[in-house]
C-alpha cells in the first residue's frame, strides 16, 4: 500500500514485510523487484514525511469507520464523518485516494422492484407535487410501507415496516414493524406519530395504498386537521424521500445480513432506525444527524434552512429540451 509519494514505496514495504515475517533474502527480493539494496536501506533509514505519517493516521480511521459502520461509507460520507468526529478538514480527493489504496468502498445498491399498481378506494390530489423542501419541522410528512424477508428452515417469512418521515430534517417521526400489511399497521404508525407530536398539522403525503385511501384513515387525518396528498398512479418518484429512505435502510442494514429469525430482524430494524436518527451524519445538514437538526429547529424562532440542491442533469435536460 502506497500512502506516501515515494516512487518505490510499495516495493520497499513488501521487502520490509517479507524479510521480517518470512526471513526472505533482501538481496534476492531487491533483484526481482528491480530496486537496489542501497536504495532500500536508504529508504529504511529515512525520516518519514509528515504527510505520509498523517496518511497512515487517516488510513487507520478509514479502516475503523469502515468496520464500525458496516461498510456503508463511500469516500464522500467517509470524509464528512472523519472531519466531523475528529475536528479535521481533509479533502475528499485525499480520502478517496487512501480508500482506493486500501481497497475500501461502500456497499452497492440493488435494483428496486417494479411498482405494483393497486385499485384505490378514495384518492386525494398530489398536493405535495414533488416539493420536498420544508421550512420547519412538522410542515410536511411522508409515509410508506416496505417489506423484509427472513428465513427459518425451508420457509420464507415476511415483516413489514411502516414509517413516517418529516421532510424538514428527514427524521423518522414514527415507525411500526408487523407481520401483517394491514390497516392496523398504518393506523398504529400514525397514532404513534401523533402521540409524539400532538400539535402537529402537517401536509400528509403517501402513495395510493389501500390503507391510506380508506375512509377510516381519512377520518383520522381530518380529526388531526391534516391535509392529505397522494402520489399519482405508477409515479413512485412522487414519494421519493420515503423510497430513498427504504433504499438506505436496506443497503446499510438489511442486505448485509441473512436473518434467521424474526427477533433478530426486528432488533436490527430498531437499532438501525436509532442509528439513522441519532448517529448517521448527513452532508446536506452540514454533517449533522436528523435529530440534531430537529432539536435545534424546534428550539429556534426561525429554523435554519437546508434547501435541496438542484439536480444538474435535470437542469441541463430542461435547458436543452424545454420549450
Amino acid at each position: 500500500m502506497r500512502l506516501g509519494r515515494l516512487r518505490y514505496a510499495s516495493k520497499y514495504l513488501a521487502i520490509q514485510y517479507f524479510y521480517a515475517e518470512k526471513h526472505w533474502s533482501i538481496k534476492w527480493m531487491c533483484k526481482h523487484l528491480g530496486v537496489t539494496r542501497a536504495a532500500y536501506y536508504k529508504w529504511l533509514k529515512r525520516d518519514i514525511p509528515e504527510a505520509e505519517k498523517e496518511n497512515e493516521i487517516i488510513a487507520q480511521l478509514i479502516r475503523e469507520y469502515d468496520d464500525r459502520f458496516n461498510h456503508i461509507l463511500g469516500y464522500r460520507r467517509m470524509t464528512g464523518w472523519i472531519n466531523r468526529l475528529n475536528g479535521t478538514n481533509y479533502s475528499r480527493n485525499r480520502i478517496r485516494r487512501i480508500m482506493t489504496e486500501l481497497n475500501i468502498h461502500s456497499v452497492i445498491r440493488r435494483k428496486k422492484k417494479k411498482y405494483t399498481i393497486s385499485t384505490p378506494e378514495t384518492t386525494a390530489e398530489n398536493i405535495l407535487s414533488r416539493d420536498f423542501n420544508a421550512e420547519c419541522p412538522n410542515q410536511k410528512w411522508v409515509t410508506d410501507i416496505t417489506e423484509f424477508k427472513w428465513y427459518e428452515g425451508p420457509g420464507v417469512h415476511k415483516l413489514y415496516l411502516s414509517a413516517i418521515l418529516d421532510l424538514y430534517d428527514r427524521s423518522v417521526v414514527s415507525y411500526v414493524v408487523s407481520t401483517r400489511n394491514d390497516n392496523k399497521l398504518v393506523f398504529d404508525t400514525f397514532e404513534q406519530a401523533i402521540r409524539s407530536n400532538p400539535d402537529a398539522h402537517p401536509l400528509f403525503h403517501s402513495d395510493r395504498g389501500f390503507q391510506y385511501t380508506s375512509k377510516v384513515f381519512q377520518f383520522k387525518l381530518s380529526q388531526q386537521v391534516m391535509e392529505q396528498s397522494m402520489s399519482r398512479v405508477g409515479h413512485c418518484i412522487d414519494n421519493c424521500p420515503t423510497e430513498g429512505f427504504w433504499g438506505i435502510v436496506k443497503v446499510e442494514m438489511y442486505y448485509l445480513t441473512r436473518f434467521s429469525n424474526e427477533a433478530e430482524l426486528r432488533t436490527s430494524i430498531d437499532r438501525y432506525i436509532h442509528f439513522y436518527n441519532y448517529e448517521r451524519f448527513q452532508e446536506r445538514f452540514e454533517t449533522r444527524t436528523p435529530m440534531e437538526v430537529r432539536t435545534a429547529a424546534l428550539a429556534a424562532e426561525k429554523p435554519m434552512q437546508f434547501p435541496i440542491a438542484e439536480n444538474k442533469r435535470i437542469q441541463q435536460y430542461k435547458a436543452k429540451f424545454a420549450a
